[in-house]
Parts: structure tokens; sequence; C-alpha cells
């Protein structure tokens, strides 16, 4: 129902997806946009948090988050080819997954520090995972209803606001 409603909205030339990696997300994602319309960018503290669980050398994990934060994905593939622990074997493989999005066409692990510098998207999910708990804590007030009805109005309302169409 959600997924209907968005896309039945008017939507930036550019429509810029942050995950954190999870298949759901991208699964979801996959259906908000046209693949041309969409900028699908890799949640950096995620991807960062799952480089620190390699573990092993701090210099070696230092050199990856700095060719991460410019998305240079095959330096950082290099650094743990000679690693034989499954915590690095499955890193290498997430950024994979995320470097070869929809069949190559799609860079998920992009050029953090570029597109930070220009403004050009953000480079984290944490304000919206901020809103998404900010709404279930509000669902959750005692004697609080919501119909269903009522939602694509209250999205629309939200959305308007956050991109400045709407004053209060």
């Amino acid at each position: 129902m959600v997924i209907d409603w968005v896309n039945h909205q008017p939507l930036a030339s550019t429509v810029t997806c942050v995950g954190d990696g999870h298949d759901g997300i991208w699964n979801i994602v996959d259906q908000l946009a046209p693949d041309v319309q969409r900028r699908e960018v890799l949640d950096w503290f995620h991807l960062i948090e799952n480089l620190h669980q390699v573990g092993g050398s701090l210099k070696r994990l230092k050199q990856a988050q700095s060719l991460l934060w410019k998305g240079q994905v095959d330096a950082t593939i290099g650094l743990f080819t000679n690693c034989k622990g499954k915590q690095a074997q499955n890193f290498c493989h997430y950024l994979d997954k995320h470097r070869d999005a929809c069949g190559g066409l799609r860079l998920r692990i992009i050029n953090y520090e570029y597109h930070q510098a220009e403004e050009i998207c953000s480079i984290g999910s944490g304000s919206v995972e901020s809103a998404v708990k900010q709404v279930d804590r509000r669902t959750k007030i005692s004697g609080a209803q919501w119909k269903r009805d009522n939602v694509p109005q209250v999205l629309a309302h939200r959305c308007a606001y956050l991109n400045g169409l709407l004053s209060v």
C-alpha cells in the first residue's frame, strides 16, 4: 500500500535511497522509482560497522576506511585478499554485493567524501531511523489511534513539510 502511494507522488528527478545493507530494504527500494531515477547509497556508518567486525590490524582497518570513504571498493577488497578469517571473507562478499547491485548497474558504495563535500545526498540513514522510532513511539501512546485511510494524507503532509513546501 505504501509503495503504491509513494509511486503516485511527484518525485524528484533523482530519488536517493540510503539503506543499511539489509536485503529487505533494497527489495523495497527496488519498487520505489525507475532504476534511472534512483540513487542507492549504502549507509556509511553501517558500512564502517561491518568493516570493524573484520578485526585484525588497526592499520589495515584504518586504510580500508580511508579507501571506502573515497568509494574505492576494489582496493579495499585487495587489502583483505590474503586474510583467511571468516569475517574478512564475509566483508569482501558484503562489498561485492553492494558494489554490483542491480547486476552492476548501480553502485551503492559511492565516493562518500565527494557526495558529502558537494552536499549531493545524505550518506547515513540515522535521521530516517530516528524518525521511524519517533513515529513508532507515537503510535504506542495510550489511547492513540490511527485510521488506515488517513495515513497517506499524514505522509503527504510530512513529506511536504520536510521538503519545504509547507510552512507552519
